[in-house]
C-alpha cells in the first residue's frame, strides 16, 4: 500500500524538521511508496524556506506554498487533491499528533472503513477550549450523519478515491470532514496519544472557534432556517393566542390595560424578528462568498517546480 501525508503548515519553521524526521522512522513501516506533502498556508516566518529546503534534501517531501493566508481547511484541500498515493493521512504540523500512531489508523482503515480519525486519548488544552471543540465536533458530526464518531479531528486517514465526490467543490468556505462525508458513510475512530505543544501556541482561539461554529451552521445544512420557520410559527401561535386573550379581557371588562404589556409584547416580537433576519442574514453572506468568484486557495509556487 501506499501512502501521501498532507500537513498544512503554519508558523512552523521551527518543527518541520523534527517533524519529517520522525515521518522518516516511521513511513517505511507504513507503505511501500510515500510521500509528505507541505501546504504552507502564508506563513508569516521562514515556514516556506525551511519546506523548500527540505523538499532538497528529502526526495519524498513536496512543498506547495499558497499566495496568502487561506486557512487550515483550504490548505489541507489543496494538499488532498495534490496527493499522488491512494491512502492519504492528514495531520497538524506542531507534532502534537505523534507520526508513530499513523500504523494504528490504517489497521483501521484496513478494516473496511473509508475514513479513519485519530482521537487523542487526552486533550493537550485548555478547558474552555476543549467544550468548544467538543460542541463543535458534534455539530460537524450531526452535520455529516456520522453521530457515532464523536471526535472529529485532523489527525485522519482516508481513501483518496473519496477525492471525486467533491472534485468539483470550489468556494472560500471549507471544511474538509464534511466535504469527505459526501462521498462515503464508513467513519471509524481508533484512540491514540496527543502529545504536548513543545514550540509556539495554538493559531485556534475562542473567536475562531465560534466562526468555525457558524460556518458549520450556515454553509453545510439548512438546520438553523428550519428553526427561523419554527421560532416564527411558534410566535404567530402565541400572538394568536395574545390576540385571544385582548379580545375576552376586552369584552368581559371593558378595557386592555396597557402600555407595559403592548411594549413587552413590541420587544418579544421585534427580537424573534431581528434573530430569524440574523440567521437568514448569514446564509445570504455565504451564498455572496460562493458566487463572488473566490478561489479555495491559489498556489503561487511548488517544489516541484510549478506555479500558477
Amino acid at each position: 500500500m501506499n501512502c501521501s501525508v498532507v500537513i498544512p503548515v503554519y508558523r512552523s519553521e521551527q518543527t518541520l524538521d523534527f517533524l519529517i524526521e520522525r515521518l522518516a522512522a516511521v513511513l517505511p513501516n507504513v507503505a511501500d511508496e510515500y510521500e509528505v506533502v507541505l501546504v504552507n498556508d502564508g506563513s508569516p516566518d521562514n515556514s516556506w524556506g525551511a519546506i523548500e529546503r527540505l523538499s532538497r534534501q528529502t526526495p519524498w517531501v513536496r512543498g506547495i506554498n499558497l499566495m496568502r493566508n487561506y486557512g487550515q481547511h483550504n490548505a489541507t484541500l489543496c494538499g488532498i487533491r495534490a496527493a499522488r498515493y491512494e491512502v492519504i493521512f492528514v495531520m497538524d504540523d506542531d507534532l502534537q499528533n505523534p507520526p508513530e500512531e499513523m500504523p494504528k489508523l490504517l489497521a483501521k482503515l484496513n478494516e473496511g472503513y473509508d475514513v479513519v480519525y485519530g482521537v487523542a486519548r487526552k486533550r493537550q488544552q485548555a478547558w474552555y477550549k476543549s467544550l468548544v471543540s467538543a460542541f463543535l465536533k458534534r455539530a460537524i458530526a450531526y452535520i455529516m450523519g456520522q453521530q457515532a464518531v464523536r471526535d472529529i479531528g485532523a489527525f485522519k486517514a482516508f481513501r483518496a478515491d473519496l477525492r471525486k465526490s467533491f472534485d468539483s467543490f470550489n468556494g472560500p468556505d471549507v471544511l474538509v470532514d464534511v466535504l469527505l462525508s459526501w462521498g462515503t458513510n464508513r467513519f471509524a475512530s481508533v484512540t491514540v496519544d496527543e502529545a504536548p505543544r513543545t514550540v509556539g501556541k495554538s493559531n485556534y482561539n475562542l473567536v475562531k472557534l465560534i466562526k468555525v461554529f457558524l460556518l458549520v451552521l450556515t454553509s453545510y445544512t439548512t438546520v438553523p432556517l428550519r428553526f427561523a420557520s419554527i421560532l416564527g410559527f411558534l410566535f404567530t401561535l402565541f400572538g394568536f393566542f395574545v390576540l385571544l386573550y385582548v379580545l375576552v379581557t376586552y369584552f368581559s371588562a371593558g378595557s386592555v390595560e396597557g402600555f407595559p404589556f403592548l411594549s413587552s409584547i413590541i420587544a418579544i416580537f421585534s427580537g424573534a424578528q431581528l434573530f430569524a433576519l440574523g440567521i437568514i442574514g448569514e446564509y445570504l453572506a455565504r451564498l455572496f462568498d460562493r458566487s463572488s468568484g473566490r478561489k479555495t486557495y491559489t498556489v503561487s509556487a511548488t517544489t516541484d517546480g510549478e506555479s500558477r
